[in-house]
């Protein structure tokens, strides 16, 4: 009687097949609306900093070396990948790519940083700012950004004139080491 069970739950389990995934040797496409890792299409972007402006994570750091010259560095090591980048472009040079496979040795490969050159007021000497379009907005605008890219933390420093010394201050930062 026992004989007949076994024979009949081993039917039962040869009848349905392979239902695991071979996955590491034939990758499986990512559902429709996944969202990976952010792509900039750099042709696109004005450099309004938007994305910075609006990520969550803060991995988003902007730069104005000078007047003309914005750096902007996506730092994809703390990266959550909500998309909110994505929604609030204004040019939609940002988009959510497929890609989900980003473990990586080296921080560099997960880095993107893009160098803009940026068109400047002829009157006031500011950058252009794609986003900001209520007046109460522009009034806060100073002109220049001064984020840490090489220890990749936000500093929210501003200055209407571009300032050496300031830009000295946060090349000198560094995280914490103890929280």
């Amino acid at each position: 009687m026992w004989l007949t069970s076994k024979v009949k739950q081993v039917l039962m389990v040869i009848k349905p097949g392979v239902v695991t995934l071979k996955y590491p040797f034939e990758p499986h496409p990512a559902p429709e609306n996944f969202r990976g890792r952010p792509h900039w299409d750099h042709h696109k972007c004005v450099g309004c900093g938007a994305c910075s402006n609006h990520c969550s994570a803060r991995c988003i750091l902007v730069r104005d070396t000078c007047q003309e010259l914005r750096i902007m560095l996506y730092d994809g090591s703390r990266c959550t990948y909500c998309g909110r980048c994505a929604d609030v472009c204004p040019e939609k040079a940002i988009t959510m790519s497929q890609e989900f496979e980003n473990a990586t040795g080296d921080r560099e490969d997960i880095t993107e940083r893009i160098e803009l050159f940026m068109l400047t007021c002829q009157r006031c000497g500011r950058c252009y700012d794609m986003e900001n379009t209520n007046a109460l907005e522009r009034l806060d605008l100073r002109g220049y950004r001064y984020d840490s890219l090489e220890a990749r933390a936000l500093i929210r420093k501003t200055t209407e004139h571009f300032d050496p010394n300031v830009l000295k201050e946060t090349e000198k930062y560094q995280r914490p080491t103890k929280l």
